[in-house]
């Protein structure tokens, strides 16, 4: 389940891209199945790591490209000035107190005239979860803010890098979350989240017409992810 769309960014081939905040590596693996690309996945979380290297080695039939991984702070990327092609921060800023500097940090390892793609969760589908569950975001690691879009917009800018596009991505999941809130974001017990699970994995596997019909009504009201597509300033 790909938050950022590779169509409106291609990576060509030689180029570098890096996906910070890696996870458990959607992103590192998507872009490594382009031809020539070197494709970096970087996550303060060991164990997301571990993942993310998990997922490239079971992915290795498709890969076309170099691929790895490291452990490493978005505050202090370990990497010189206007090095990467594309870089990639989906789902990350929300859990980062410093998120200013860090968005810097992102433009500054990014070539000038090339594509920065960030993701933060949406206002509306983030506040009902905040006012669902205190546990959906007091908890270690979780997040300390929500954001609006002209916010994020106007920290891209002072970063840096100019908006070309803003999407919605991922309608289907708003509600999956606000039924975990409801129960309890750790509660593994519910039998309609569970049923509500197994839709989405459903659908991602298969990518049905209906549901990808849905998903696609729902994106510019609850869906889920604010995707913002920028470019560095030259």
């Amino acid at each position: 389940m790909n938050t950022v769309d590779f169509s409106l960014v291609k990576p060509a081939p030689d180029d570098k891209v890096l996906d910070v905040g890696c996870g458990s590596g959607r992103h590192t693996c998507a872009a490594a199945m382009h031809e020539n690309v070197c494709s970096v996945g970087l996550d303060l979380c060991f164990d997301d790591v571990r993942q993310a290297d998990q997922r490239l080695e079971q992915n290795r039939a498709w890969i076309k490209g170099r691929c790895g991984t490291l452990v490493a702070d978005i505050t202090n990327l370990p990497f010189p000035d206007n090095h990467f092609d594309l870089v990639i921060c989906s789902e990350v800023l929300e859990h980062v107190p410093a998120h200013e500097h860090a968005l810097k940090e992102l433009v500054r390892v990014l070539k000038p005239g090339k594509n920065l793609v960030v993701s933060v969760p949406s206002w509306f589908p983030e506040r009902i979860c905040w006012a669902l569950s205190k546990d959906y975001h007091q908890c270690a690691g979780g997040h300390v803010r929500i954001y609006r879009k002209d916010q994020l917009l106007a920290m891209i800018a002072a970063a840096g890098a100019s908006k070309w596009r803003v999407g919605r991505a991922h309608g289907l999941h708003a509600p999956y979350w606000w039924l975990k809130c409801l129960v309890g974001p750790d509660n593994d017990s519910s039998r309609l989240v569970k049923l509500y699970h197994r839709l989405l994995v459903w659908d991602m596997m298969k990518k049905p017409a209906l549901t990808r019909f849905l998903e696609r009504a729902l994106n510019p009201i609850i869906g889920k992810s604010t995707v913002i597509y920028s470019v560095k300033n030259k």
